[in-house]
């Protein structure tokens, strides 16, 4: 061979090598998903903020994905899916049913995906590597408090409509049910349950797929079967505004107490306008930033994050929003929680 000859080859495996390079590093970034339970409600659309802002900061690639509806887990699987396929180095998820989802996580675990569950524990917890939330069952248990407080004497003759997620008793839904229940001084029968209350002072459940419109019909469902109803418990702000609305059109929005979970803009808003009694905030922006830093060195150095001790979770925080403060309940008002919601 000439030299010219080699030094022709030489500089074709130079070229080979240079066009292999770009790949190689594209392969080197750290893929994360983000699956969340849809991609309209703004507490979801606050935690891919922050997912997307960490993720860009840190210089790692972010893949969002959301179910069509709440409680659409098919869409869920296949996102999943997908990341495995696609070499993603962990998965942060809001899954929209605990239980079915199990089987597709275990799945991505055994391919060696760290595997974070956001906001809503798997069931059981222990299929995700951690959970990052809010304590949800403190959450309902601090808007329970409250009411029981604000009322007074009231209380032991309250009528109290519970607005809760769906059918499904998945966890964040029990939790927030349960803990309001027990703020406000009702014995739970099980902790792991909702509707199995014998209290009189309960006038029911019902379900709201966490919306306007679902806080709304069920409102109207259960003043038909009490109109007294006074007292309120929402899974969420958009089911309390829904719920509001309901009890406005017959006259009754001044006689209940509305209480809710989750602390978006929009929620405190309602609670400085006196449509929410209380609400308690939790941090989504907070839980995903801090995923999306969890998968990272988990790339790096294949350690995985741990729960807050004395906890099943990574407790990313809870406070009590209300313009009406109790003694001995803390909380902070709707001016100050409009500078922090869901940071």
């Amino acid at each position: 061979m000439t030299k010219l000859t080699i030094r022709a080859a030489m500089m074709a495996a130079v070229a080979c090598g240079a066009l292999y390079s770009a790949p190689a590093m594209a392969q080197g970034k750290v893929i994360i998903g983000l699956i969340t339970k849809t991609n309209t409600n703004p507490f979801f659309v606050k935690m891919r903020e922050g997912a997307e802002a960490k993720a860009k900061d840190m210089g790692a690639e972010l893949r969002s994905f959301a179910g069509k509806v709440d409680g659409d887990n098919q869409t869920q699987v296949e996102a999943v899916e997908s990341l495995i396929a696609a070499g993603a180095k962990g998965i942060l998820i809001t899954p929209s049913d605990s239980r079915a989802i199990v089987p597709t996580i275990e799945k991505a675990r055994k391919a060696g995906l760290l595997v974070i569950a956001l906001d809503t524990p798997l069931d059981p917890p222990s299929a995700a590597d951690v959970t990052f939330a809010t304590d949800n069952f403190k959450a309902g248990e601090l808007i329970g408090e409250w009411a029981k407080a604000t009322l007074g004497d009231k209380a032991k003759n309250a009528k109290i409509a519970l607005l809760d997620l769906n059918k499904n008793q998945i966890s964040v839904d029990v939790a927030r049910d349960q803990g309001f229940l027990k703020g406000f001084g009702i014995d739970l029968a099980d902790p792991k349950k909702m509707g199995d209350e014998k209290d009189a002072r309960i006038v029911g459940n019902d379900v709201t797929q966490g919306a306007e419109e679902g806080g709304r019909k069920a409102m109207e469902n259960l003043l038909q079967k009490d109109p007294g109803v006074n007292v309120v418990y929402t899974i969420n702000e958009p089911a309390a505004a829904g719920a509001y609305q309901a009890l406005k059109a017959v006259g009754k929005d001044k006689g209940a107490l509305i209480v809710s979970v989750d602390g978006g803009c929009p929620g405190v808003k309602n609670v400085k306008s006196g449509v929410i009694g209380a609400t308690s905030m939790q941090f989504p922006l907070l839980m995903a930033s801090k995923g999306v830093e969890a998968v990272i060195e988990f790339a790096k150095s294949g350690k995985k994050p741990a729960a807050t001790p004395g906890l099943d979770f990574f407790n990313t925080g809870v406070e009590l929003i209300t313009d009406k403060p109790v003694s001995g309940i803390p909380s902070i008002t709707s001016d100050e929680g409009l500078k922090r919601c869901w940071g």
